[in-house]
């Protein structure tokens, strides 16, 4: 435990940090309340940056510059000091850029990592909020409300939210996703409610609330390294305690009545938030930092990009072998068959938006008929989509024995897949890439049988889901595709459902027949 300790709180930037903290409580003729956001800027936050992201060369570099001006910030005025806090905005621009490249090496998986990514994201608001206190800004709200604000994004935000990123690899179930919603969205909700509406303001308190305690009954259930959870438990009980204090302030505010005032918040809601959630909260986690989770996903990347260059070089399917993807005894032959000889068969199709999504869908459509893809009709009539299977220069794209199967509605194209495979632990994948301006979206599908019929899912454990190349960076999306094919009579019929994050809204129906 001292050796962890030791590795995650004792690097000299760190150490740095410390010696900075002592000098402004020591010396410093700014009020008490004010050094609570100090100490986060110096120790709390740059710790938990050490413990979640590799940082680039010139890291801890940019890291004891913010620190250097952070501390003069306590014995200077005027112009020099907006250009000190100007100082601590970009750090936080800097570290805002590291949750974005995070999240860009992998997209919408991996709930907690993600927080983590927002945690870091969060810093830079917070630092913004900084900025106009120390720059006299007039943003609505008195001076002391608009520091309040500032001390919020560093703890509630960033702090809070790259701890429940280290919890969740850890613990992992459905209410804590939950509970991670919440918390990412409160500190907006929050605002909102501050701005806009008193009534919204309690509400989304009340709402942050359950949420606390919903976080502190896991953490109670959640086994630990013996220090590390109590540190942990007590870091999240004290977050239940003041919390009580933030709904009794925006009731005052409601009813008109002072329960509680700015004056008690901060001797009692800013204490104990910055000694008992922000520093038990730092070193409990300094204890045994947990490994992350996710691994990334490794398979062939199209790299064609933007329009398909055409070969007058046809190809008669989708597939080679079916087989090669799942076991086909047990389907009707005219599947495979489908997918073997695709040229052969020829397809009707009814599109069918979500009415909810359907204004989106209008917006989308004037650029889809530019760039010649994922090009679909509003309209759910029947109609006749034609299409051709051309070879795919090897090289050109990346992926094995690739051919892109071209469709079009009334001789305007509307997809242009290339279709390829790959293997993982002894799972044959289909890799489908949709090429688009300057980045390609790839579709990683799961094969399987039941009931006689064909299923092709981007919902499944491996490999699967749908992506977005672009640049170096291969990010999952936050759609969902499954297709069912089912045989009758010689006669196909496929339904393709789309969802976005998790809410349905397109369903394509197929009507399959041989020419």
């Amino acid at each position: 435990m001292l050796v962890n300790l030791r590795n995650n709180l004792g690097k000299p930037v760190l150490l740095f940090g410390f010696i900075l903290a002592a000098i402004c409580f020591g010396f410093s003729e700014q009020p008490t309340f004010m050094l609570l956001l100090t100490i986060a800027q110096l120790i709390f936050i740059p710790a938990m940056i050490k413990m979640v992201v590799d940082l680039p060369r010139g890291g801890d570099a940019i890291i004891a510059v913010m620190m250097i001006a952070v501390t003069m910030l306590h014995w200077t005025e005027g112009w020099l000091a907006i250009v000190l806090a100007l100082i601590y905005v970009v750090y936080t621009v800097f570290i805002a850029s590291l949750g974005v490249n995070r999240f860009l090496q992998r997209g919408f998986t991996n709930i907690t990592e993600i927080s983590i990514d927002i945690g870091l994201m969060y810093l830079f608001i917070g630092g913004l909020w900084f900025f106009a206190f120390i720059a006299k800004i007039d943003t609505g709200f008195p001076p002391l409300i608009t520091w309040l604000t500032a001390i919020h994004f560093h703890y509630s935000a960033c702090l809070l939210v790259i701890s429940l990123g280290l919890f969740g690899r850890i613990h992992q179930s459905s209410l804590f996703n939950a509970i991670l919603v919440v918390i990412w969205c409160g500190p907006f909700l929050v605002a909102l409610g501050i701005t806009f509406s008193k009534i919204l303001e309690v509400f989304s308190v009340g709402l942050y609330i359950i949420a606390i305690y919903g976080l502190f009954i896991l953490a109670l259930k959640t086994k630990f390294p013996a220090i590390q959870g109590l540190l942990l438990r007590i870091s999240y009980g004290s977050l239940c305690i003041t919390i009580l204090w933030s709904i009794m302030y925006a009731l005052s505010n409601l009813l008109g009545h002072s329960f509680v005032g700015i004056p008690e918040m901060l001797k009692f809601h800013g204490v104990i938030n910055g000694v008992f959630f922000g520093a038990v909260g730092v070193l409990a986690w300094a204890i045994a930092v947990p490994k992350r989770t996710y691994q990334p996903v490794q398979f062939p990347v199209s790299q064609i990009r933007g329009k398909l260059r055409e070969q007058n070089d046809p190809h008669p399917g989708l597939v080679d072998a079916l087989h090669d993807f799942v076991d086909t005894t047990a389907l009707s032959p005219a599947i495979p068959h489908f997918y073997e000889q695709t040229e052969q068969y020829r397809l009707k199709a009814s599109v069918k938006w979500k009415a909810w999504f359907k204004p989106f869908a209008l917006i989308y459509q004037g650029f889809s008929r530019y760039i010649q893809q994922l090009n679909l009709p509003l309209s759910s009539q029947q109609i006749e989509m034609t299409g051709r299977i051309i070879k795919v220069d090897e090289q050109q794209d990346g992926r094995p024995a690739p051919r892109a199967w071209i469709r079009a509605i009334d001789k305007q194209t509307t997809f242009v897949a290339i279709y390829s495979k790959h293997t993982t632990d002894q799972t044959t994948y289909m890799n489908i890439a949709l090429p688009l301006p300057f980045s390609t979206m790839i579709g990683v599908l799961y094969l399987y049988e039941k009931n006689g019929c064909l299923h092709l899912t981007s919902a499944h454990d491996g490999d699967a889901g749908i992506y977005l190349a672009i640049h170096r960076f291969l990010f999952q999306l936050p759609l969902q595709e499954h297709f069912v094919i089912t045989a009758k009579n010689e006669i196909l019929t496929a339904v393709h459902k789309m969802r976005i994050f998790g809410l349905p809204f397109l369903q394509i129906d197929y009507q399959i027949e041989k020419k």
